[in-house]
């Protein structure tokens, strides 16, 4: 990892705004890890009292923050700890200071600072922004994921391609779940239907991450209903690059938080089909 972000140039060009992004996820990934060893504070709890913020969550996010600022002041941020600050310069970075709270909360391995650069793109995504390049940090593995667009897929420096397995019956499924009941009955229904026609299911508690061992070749396909931006537009970007086929919850919805499936080509129908009892 490297000690701190550097500066470069303010232009728009993806491997560039992939570089500030690696540069800066690894400077936080290392302090959130130094964090850790010093011991965890929870700060607050967000859509119910298990969906937890930590004083690394905030801490993470007011750095990354500020080294976006210093090499790039026209930029808008979009953080999940609250952070908003328009822009100017039509990027707006979207920033999860630590994606898998819980499992930093319980020292879990599976946790990870998420930084993207975003355009503009209604139909992209629900929420209207795509990303053009980012990075993903585990600092408990010390694995950095980056992409930008058209650019491929790298883990630690060396290009990754996701499996390509396009029988559900052989592959393996990753997901989520969000930390409200209701959302949590809808989510176990999916499980229900999905996991007698797949190989296994993983629950690893971070999209970030898992999108990125789905990129990685580490898992075949991956679902989740309720992810926010700063959860996936890394991530996505990330699998997209290695090869991965991204849905949302039918032709006329974009994926989002309503819904996304992403996997190779010949599977992402069916797991959608599948997972949403159609």
């Amino acid at each position: 990892m490297t000690d701190s972000p550097a500066a470069v140039s303010t232009d728009h060009d993806a491997k560039d705004l992939a570089q500030i992004a690696a540069r800066i996820a690894e400077h936080a990934a290392a302090r959130v890890l130094e964090l850790r060893a010093l011991g965890v504070s929870v700060a607050a709890s967000k859509s119910s009292a298990t969906d937890v913020v930590t004083a690394a969550d905030q801490e993470s996010e007011r750095l990354i923050v500020a080294a976006i600022q210093e090499v790039r002041p026209d930029d808008g941020i979009l953080g999940e700890e609250g952070t908003g600050i328009p822009g100017t310069s039509g990027i707006t970075w979207v920033i999860d200071p630590i994606d898998g709270t819980v499992n930093y909360l319980y020292d879990l391995p599976a946790y990870a600072v998420s930084i993207a650069a975003t355009v503009a793109d209604a139909a992209a995504y629900a929420d209207g922004r795509r990303a053009i390049a980012g990075a993903v940090c585990n600092p408990r593995t010390s694995e950095t994921f980056v992409a930008w667009q058209g650019g491929g897929a790298y883990r630690n420096g060396k290009p990754i391609r996701i499996t390509g397995q396009e029988d559900l019956s052989v592959s393996l499924v990753a997901t989520g779940f969000g930390y409200t009941v209701e959302r949590r009955i809808e989510q176990a229904e999916m499980v229900a239907r999905v996991i007698p026609r797949a190989r296994d299911i993983r629950r690893n508690g971070s999209a970030a991450y898992d999108l990125c061992m789905l990129a990685a070749g580490r898992l075949d396909a991956y679902y989740e209903q309720g992810l926010q931006p700063w959860d996936y537009a890394a991530g996505v970007l990330i699998a997209s690059e290695a090869g991965a086929t991204l849905i949302g919850r039918d032709a006329a919805t974009p994926p989002g938080e309503s819904f996304m499936v992403v996997g190779a080509a010949g599977i992402v129908e069916e797991l959608r089909s599948l997972a949403l009892g159609q």
